[in-house]
């Protein structure tokens, strides 16, 4: 696996709710982001969702209902002739101080070890600062904020902070627009 992706769910991929994306009703895909993926596949990249949902330990959804967003999210991709490799989520609460919320990278390096990705050489996609900190901790080769979601509030933060995206774009169809921009030097 030479070109991996990994790209945060809620807020990236979907609209973000703050009462938490329960079930698959509830999710509604962003403008261009099934595009986008299909976009990375079209162009070889590897597609891993790397997603915090503490709704599962809060009670407020369970682990049928977030695997069936989850089904549904890859079908949708698929039916355009997109792939999602894998997801890898976390459902602890942030006070349960577990391995694999974000920031902490666990769940990257869950993915790393499953699949003998080069973390120097993959790319995280995300709208927050956990994301940017888990690329960074992670040891991911480069990060991008889009600026969906939480994006515009995470880029002011960002800005009193030693942290920094390598980029930071309007939505996800721009970031892959980079990203492949980018893959044509190399």
């Amino acid at each position: 696996m030479k070109k991996v992706v990994f790209l945060d769910r809620d807020g990236v991929i979907n609209r973000d709710s703050p009462d938490y994306i329960k079930n698959w009703s509830e999710f509604e895909f962003l403008p261009v982001a099934v595009k986008a993926l299909k976009r990375l596949t079209d162009n070889g990249f590897t597609t891993i969702l790397i997603t915090n949902q503490s709704a599962i330990n809060r009670g407020l959804t369970t682990l049928d209902a977030l695997e069936n967003i989850h089904q549904m999210l890859k079908l949708t991709v698929e039916s355009v002739g997109g792939q999602i490799q894998d997801i890898f989520f976390c459902p602890h609460r942030p006070d349960e101080n577990c391995l694999c919320r974000k920031p902490k990278p666990g769940l990257i390096w869950q993915a790393s070890k499953k699949y003998g990705i080069d973390l120097s050489q993959a790319i995280m996609i995300g709208d927050n600062v956990k994301d940017i900190e888990c690329a960074h901790n992670a040891g991911c080769g480069r990060a991008i904020l889009v600026r969906t979601g939480s994006g515009i509030q995470a880029e002011k933060q960002m800005a009193s902070m030693l942290l920094r995206p390598d980029y930071s774009v309007a939505d996800l169809m721009a970031a892959v627009n980079q990203i492949i921009r980018a893959d044509e030097y190399f």
